[in-house]
């Protein structure tokens, strides 16, 4: 014969687990909670599909319908023109993507957050400007990070657009960055103004270019001694054959994409 007491200790003991079993759940629900907010905080990886063949690629180019580039400056050594590029770049409203070596942005923070106040992308240029490809994976980590944190107290920005210097890299360059939360950037249309051949040679380089096209993304230097001088024509010019200037967080696809042979990045 059952007792009460019995019943009653069945009935505490069943409310026990059933109030545990709540706060289990809600304790799996706060987690989950807590690391979806945690992830909103940091750079999204970017996706890994960028093998070709076995090879791990930059984004050369974008593959897109619509007639947009994305205008790019390097900045790793000095600074006498970028306030006259950023004046001419407001002047037509074009937004475009800079990016910084860690020495640059130590030398140079009022001019790291004037270029993110004006609107544009700030990109990671590695810390030191080494071949990347022949350095250890930590020390392509660190190269990387040490920029990302910098930036990141400087003006509170979370750079994700990587460009390895000398345009130097192997799949473990770009698997490292893409660990890191980046998308690593090359270029398909060069300006050669680092070569300093003149005004007129970065204007014909660039506006003339064979692999100019839609989703191209050129190359520039804010340091270089002709580019500033040369900015405003090649501006108009691709302007008036009907191309958008979008920065390259605009261009690039985030996710569900893969590359071809040629560095076009492509959506799935």
């Amino acid at each position: 014969m059952r007792h009460k007491t019995d019943e009653a200790c069945e009935q505490s003991y069943l409310s026990w687990l059933l109030e545990k079993g709540i706060l289990s759940l809600c304790f799996l629900f706060a987690v989950f909670a807590l690391i979806t907010g945690i992830q909103k905080h940091y750079p999204k990886a970017a996706a890994t599909s960028s093998s070709v063949g076995g090879r791990n690629l930059p984004i050369y180019c974008v593959d897109t319908p619509d007639k947009k580039i994305a205008l790019t400056f390097d900045a790793a050594w000095g600074n006498e023109d970028t306030q006259n590029i950023l004046d001419i770049l407001a002047k037509y409203n074009i937004h475009v993507t800079f990016f910084m070596t860690g020495g640059w942005v130590e030398s140079y923070p009022d001019d790291v957050k004037a270029i993110l106040a004006a609107g544009h992308d700030l990109g990671n240029h590695s810390e030191n400007h080494k071949n990347m490809s022949q350095i250890s994976d930590a020390d392509k980590k660190q190269e990387l990070m040490s920029v990302h944190e910098r930036v990141k107290e400087l003006t509170g920005y979370d750079m994700f657009l990587f460009r390895p210097p000398y345009g130097d890299y192997d799949n473990a360059v770009i698997r490292v960055a893409e660990e890191c939360g980046y998308y690593p950037i090359q270029w398909d249309v060069d300006s050669l103004d680092w070569k300093n051949y003149g005004v007129d040679s970065i204007i014909q380089t660039v506006c003339n270019h064979k692999h100019l096209g839609n989703g191209s993304i050129i190359l520039c230097h804010n340091g270089a001694k002709y580019t500033a001088e040369a900015l405003e024509t090649m501006i108009t010019t691709l302007l008036d054959a009907g191309y958008e200037f979008v920065p390259l967080s605009e261009l690039i696809i985030r996710e569900n994409y893969h590359m071809n042979s040629e560095g076009r990045q492509i959506a799935d």
